[in-house]
């Protein structure tokens, strides 16, 4: 590690030579004890003898992805690569452009976690550097901190341009590569030039395809390994539901005063944000709290309207665990407790089709049955009341479609580390594919009558419903990992009304 003095920012004083001396010394030494070993550490390992598997004799290159700037000198809060994380067992913001590496083996591949260990504190990057340093950012991990941590031999990130291009001749190279990893797509961009002075234009542009292809399978069968979750990622799942539902019982308890303060829905988004760090990471996406007509737009994230009596709030939100697993849950309440007779009957009519969606939801079944299963509901009440032009099964027909203008959105999508999980799979193993154990998927139809729709009667206006739970495919069956929240209308209010006594 270099001791020069890295440049500072403009409002930064420069630090004097009596400086550098004084704050090398008197610190005590850091602790010798290495850390215990994640629980999640002997899952990954499993994970990345699935992957080896699938590509013998081929160099992988996974990065957790680095810092991202949100205004000027600041950063947003960092949250690895979902891949690097299933691969290595880190979670919360372990650890920014650390990269890992699964070399080919005779038999399998050696993995090795390069990143940046925390400097000496004799050096300027203790005191100086505002991203690495301790005295910013507090105390990094050592090489073999880390490697205790996840079981995985560490090594520093400076080596990893010199040992990626060691045999780069001979082995092919995989690698996931997120558009804002600059200094990895430099390297491997090095690297492949490297050997490539004579040749052409269309060759040259041949040799980018080919690896844009072998980059992009191996995107695929990381995103296809977390179709179907272990033991592990499973309990993080239940444990990410459970804590959701304490943190949606902390939101209705807060209801009174949010109608109170106005800006209500930024209160209710404010309340389950800060359960969500307290027990662990943060949330797993942008929590939807929508009154109103908000309650139509699909994803309102924006929360800065009021909450009114006699409306509807429609949350949509999930607590992160610090391993990164989230829940996906949505519940539909009136803010004063009470359904109206209107609100009460698009809201019984969504709870029809989730509970025919939840009861598709079996192994062996197709993934899009849950779907046709939950929008056969949806159809035949908006027919019977008077909103199609035709009939349910036309509608329900590739030519028809008329009912997605009140529900244009999909009933399911898979679940786990990412709240839009397994997203880059092949469309035959994901929308065409068959629900089987260990599966986690979203059930969550719904009905949406804006304000302006002409064609609804003014009594429906301004209601939008939508119902979530999130849905372990078992042997026999499912089981609802959220089902600790009410469902029923009726439970909704009882609900409500024990949170406020």
């Amino acid at each position: 590690m270099s001791d020069q003095q890295p440049e500072l920012p403009n409002r930064q004083v420069p630090f004097s030579e009596a400086f550098k001396e004084f704050i090398a010394k008197g610190w005590a030494p850091h602790p010798t004890q290495l850390p215990v070993q994640l629980e999640s550490a002997p899952y990954a390992a499993r994970r990345r003898r699935q992957i080896s598997s699938q590509f013998p004799g081929d160099r992988l290159i996974i990065p957790a992805g680095g810092l991202r700037v949100r205004s000027n000198d600041t950063d947003y809060r960092f949250r690895p690569h979902s891949a690097f994380a299933h691969l290595t067992g880190l979670g919360t913001d372990h650890e920014p452009d650390a990269v890992l590496v699964l070399d080919p083996t005779d038999e399998s591949h050696d993995a090795t976690l390069y990143f940046q260990p925390r400097a000496p504190r004799d050096s300027a990057e203790f005191y100086a550097d505002t991203r690495y340093g301790e005295m910013w950012v507090g105390r990094r991990p050592s090489l073999e901190e880390l490697s205790s941590l996840c079981g995985i031999r560490c090594a520093p990130i400076d080596q990893l341009a010199d040992d990626l291009a060691k045999g780069a001749d001979s082995t092919q190279l995989r690698a996931l590569i997120s558009p804002g990893d600059t200094s990895l797509m430099q390297i491997l961009a090095e690297i492949g030039d490297s050997g490539s002075v004579e040749e052409s234009d269309e060759q040259h542009a041949a040799r980018q395809e080919r690896q844009q292809e072998l980059n992009s399978a191996l995107a695929m069968a990381l995103s296809e390994l977390r179709l179907i979750k272990d033991e592990f990622e499973i309990s993080q799942l239940r444990e990410a539901c459970r804590e959701t539902v304490r943190a949606f019982g902390e939101v209705v308890a807060a209801l009174p005063e949010a109608v109170r303060r106005g800006r209500g829905e930024r209160w209710v988004e404010g309340i389950f944000g800060l359960h969500a760090r307290h027990v662990g990471n943060a949330v797993g996406y942008d929590t939807i709290a929508a009154a109103g007509d908000h309650s139509c737009t699909l994803h309102w994230i924006r929360n800065d309207g009021d909450l009114s009596e006699g409306d509807l709030l429609l949350m949509d939100a999930g607590v992160e665990l610090d391993t990164l697993y989230t829940a996906d849950v949505t519940r539909t309440m009136p803010i004063n407790g009470r359904f109206g007779e209107s609100q009460r009957m698009v809201y019984d009519a969504v709870l029809e089709a989730q509970e025919a969606g939840i009861a598709a939801a079996r192994p062996g079944a197709a993934f899009l049955d849950v779907h046709k299963a939950a929008v056969a509901v949806i159809a035949r009440h908006l027919h019977e009341w008077g909103l199609l032009p035709i009939t349910p099964e036309e509608s329900l027909t590739p030519e028809g479609g008329l009912h997605r203008r009140w529900m244009v959105h999909g009933t399911s999508h898979h679940l786990g580390i990412d709240v839009h999980d397994c997203a880059q799979a092949r469309v035959e193993n994901y929308r065409e594919g068959t629900l089987q154990p260990g599966m986690v998927l979203t059930v969550e139809p719904g009905l949406y009558f804006k304000t302006d729709d002409e064609l609804v009667p003014e009594h429906l206006r301004g209601i939008g419903v939508r119902i979530e739970d999130d849905i372990l495919i078992t042997e026999n069956g499912s089981e609802n990992l959220s089902a600790g929240l009410p469902r029923t209308s009726a439970d909704v209010e009882t609900w409500m009304a024990s949170r406020w006594s």
